[in-house]
């Protein structure tokens, strides 16, 4: 059955100097600023679309690996998996890259770094970001 996530912003002003606030309708987790600033400058408390799609990024992946590890035979105890998402202002998202440490008895790290490009190219997100350059790195711990 398929589902659907609600998130909800509400900008005022300009882009330079307005300012907004994104909430999180299906989880309820609450509501985070937004402004150009904190996108393309230092972040000073506040979140960024970049940042959001790093966090969605990162939770993705890691469900894949690790779906694709234990459907392998070889579940993980653990995953720690990292998303860094680049912007340019005046250009836009300019590439993410994955970086993922794993805990995974009875893997050889070649496996796992096969595992890991596999869950890169397969997971949902990756797959909605194809006009993103996406690299990985990735270890077993």
């Amino acid at each position: 059955m398929a589902t659907t996530r609600q998130a909800h912003t509400v900008w005022e002003g300009n882009l330079i100097e307005g300012k907004g606030v994104v909430t999180f309708d299906s989880s309820g987790i609450g509501e985070y600023d937004v402004s150009w600033p904190s996108r393309s400058e230092a972040a000073n408390g506040k979140t960024s679309p970049e940042e959001l799609i790093a966090a969605a990024h990162s939770s993705c992946f890691s469900m894949a690996l690790s779906h694709g590890l234990a459907g392998a035979g070889t579940p993980p105890t653990k995953l720690e998996t990292k998303a860094d998402v680049t912007f340019q202002p005046g250009t836009g998202i300019t590439g993410i890259h994955l970086s993922v440490e794993g805990t995974v008895p009875g893997l050889d790290e070649a496996a796992f770094v096969k595992a890991a490009e596999d869950a890169k190219a397969n997971c949902p997100v990756s797959q909605a970001l194809t006009g993103t350059t996406i690299t990985l790195s990735a270890k077993l711990a």
